[in-house]
């Protein structure tokens, strides 16, 4: 064709035309599996936590408890998350708002999840009492200046002032030293880090489905970052969801971006139907649409 149009089989037109069917075959598989992958699956994932508490307050203070620890195995993860939450009774923000570190450590003697220790759980307990201290609630400390517009920057800030909070003596005088295992559950993305379970708490508190109980007003879903687990890294590099090859704060972005363009409103609600794919090995269909 003439006249600056493109030639009938030109190579750029063919890539669009199979880039443009690949993306509707994913968006119709991701939206089957979100339809599919409801509450009904929340058993064993850490979220069923969250769903235990009636009031925001209480499920934030749990969200952030069991997205800290949610790591290791699922048995690991749920019986620390509830030891954790055990200590608080039924009204764990409530609870926190008194708390101090004598009393964390004597409840929490004994406590061991991998390479966190009963001093580094007991120092998030006195991080989240000072955060509700300091601004109200999580989600006011989050984004003390209204609607989140920038994650990354918003993250960074927060990890940032979190890491700087009273912490009653935890780990001596001073700074918080470089070695405090209480660091694990802050990672930062200025560090390059995914931040996997900071995006995962947000993903609870900002969205509302039938699998996450939202709740935040501050922090719009299309701002979300995809939860970079082992599953998610697995399925995003064999479906060629990302281009990445090194896991951290470029992949998520990366593979939010594919899951954008199936959804740019709500990009990480397929996270949990991903993630069961990949925990059920389910992983074959999705594999297919490589080469749509």
């Amino acid at each position: 064709m003439e006249g600056g149009g493109v030639r009938r089989g030109d190579p750029q037109t063919h890539t669009q035309a199979v880039t443009r069917r690949r993306l509707a075959a994913l968006r119709a598989f991701l939206n089957r599996a979100y339809a599919e992958y409801d509450a009904r699956w929340i058993e064993p994932d850490p979220v069923q936590f969250v769903w235990r508490y009636e009031r925001r307050e209480d499920r934030e203070v749990a969200g952030l408890v069991a997205s800290s620890l949610a790591y290791g195995t699922v048995k690991q993860i749920k019986r620390s998350v509830e030891s954790v939450l055990s200590t608080l009774g039924p009204r764990p923000a409530r609870a926190l708002d008194s708390l101090d570190a004598h009393q964390a450590l004597h409840s929490l003697e004994g406590f061991k999840h991998r390479f966190n220790d009963a001093v580094d759980v007991a120092c998030l307990l006195i991080f989240i009492r000072e955060i509700r201290r300091s601004a109200g609630s999580i989600e006011n400390f989050f984004a003390p200046e209204g609607n989140v517009a920038d994650l990354r920057a918003a993250l960074t800030e927060f990890v940032a002032r979190t890491l700087a909070l009273p912490r009653d003596f935890l780990y001596g005088r001073g700074s918080l030293p470089q070695g405090a295992g209480v660091r694990f559950f802050f990672p930062s993305p200025r560090d390059g880090s995914a931040c996997k379970r900071l995006c995962l708490f947000l993903r609870w508190m900002v969205r509302a489905d039938s699998v996450d109980p939202g709740g935040w007003t501050r922090v719009p879903r299309s701002a979300l970052l995809i939860p970079l687990d082992a599953h998610i890294i697995n399925i995003g590099r064999k479906a060629k969801l990302t281009r990445r090859v090194s896991p951290g704060w470029k992949m998520s972005e990366d593979i939010t971006a594919t899951l954008r363009a199936c959804d740019p409103d709500d990009p990480v609600k397929y996270d949990f139907a991903l993630h069961r794919i990949g925990l059920f090995k389910r992983e074959a269909d999705l594999l297919s649409l490589r080469s749509a």
